[in-house]
Order: C-alpha cells, then sequence, then structure tokens
C-alpha cells in the first residue's frame, strides 16, 4: 500500500502565509476566509488584512492545495491532500531531489555521518522497502 496520494498540487513551494492559512484550513477540515482571518487575528500582535486572507486563498487554489464550495454567500474553502499527505509528497519530493543530485558516494557518506537512531530509522525503512517489494512480486506472480 502507498501512503503517497495519486493527487499532488501543481505546485508545492509554499509561502509562511500560505503554510499559516493551509494549517488553519488542516485544523478546521473547511473554513470561511472570514473563519481564517479571524483565527489569524486571535493573535493581538498580528495586523493582516482580510483581502489579503483572500489573496493567499486564491493563490493555494491555483497551487492546486485547496479548492472551494459555496454554500450560500459564503465560501468555504478546504484542503485536496491531508496533512499527512502533504507531508509524505513533501518527503517524497526531497528524498528524490536529493538522489537526483548525489552520485552514491555521497549518499553513502551522508548516511554514515548519521547517529545511531537515524540508521536504525534507515535500516527499518530498507527492510520494509524489501517487504513491500516482495509483496508486489506475489501479487504480479499471482495475476
Amino acid at each position: 500500500m502507498s501512503f503517497l496520494p495519486q493527487y499532488r498540487p501543481k505546485k508545492l513551494s509554499l509561502g509562511f502565509l500560505e503554510k499559516e492559512i493551509l494549517e488553519i484550513i488542516w485544523d478546521l477540515g473547511h473554513a470561511s476566509a472570514k473563519d481564517i482571518h479571524d483565527r489569524i487575528l486571535t493573535d493581538p500582535d498580528r495586523e493582516l488584512a482580510y483581502a489579503s486572507v483572500m489573496t493567499v486563498l486564491q493563490r493555494l487554489a491555483k497551487k492546486g492545495w485547496i479548492s472551494y464550495e459555496k454554500k450560500g454567500r459564503a465560501f468555504y474553502w478546504y484542503p485536496l491532500v491531508s496533512r499527512e499527505q502533504a507531508q509524505a509528497i513533501l518527503s517524497y519530493e526531497r528524498l528524490h531531489n536529493f538522489l537526483a543530485v548525489s552520485n552514491p558516494d555521497v549518499v553513502a557518506s551522508f548516511a554514515d555521518s548519521l547517529d545511531t537512531t537515524s540508521i536504525d530509522k534507515l535500516q527499518a525503512i530498507a527492510a520494509r522497502l524489501a517487504e513491500i517489494r516482495n509483496q508486489r512480486e506475489k501479487t504480479q506472480q499471482g495475476d
């Protein structure tokens, strides 16, 4: 079973305010621009125009992170990927980019410099990967 979702946002990079607003949407499940604006302004030292929230929501939608539905006169924004799916996608992209530009000696040197806990995690990942591949081979042979 793959933890990477089939759907991926068009653009993965997010600015600080985009991340903050996406986190609010994930926390609430869905939210109106007013809900988001009110949540941000709970910090008394914070100033943010309502129009800025709307602009960021539109940017997140263009990037493929969120969408909306209209209920009455209000638009409610909801995420297109969960927080966990986003973490998996971003982790995959970082690892893929690291492996794409690194030669085996660089990767091995990096892995060798890790602490014992990290090495244990890498070994657990390698064991899980072998298990997944074995399952896939058994499934393909059964077809």
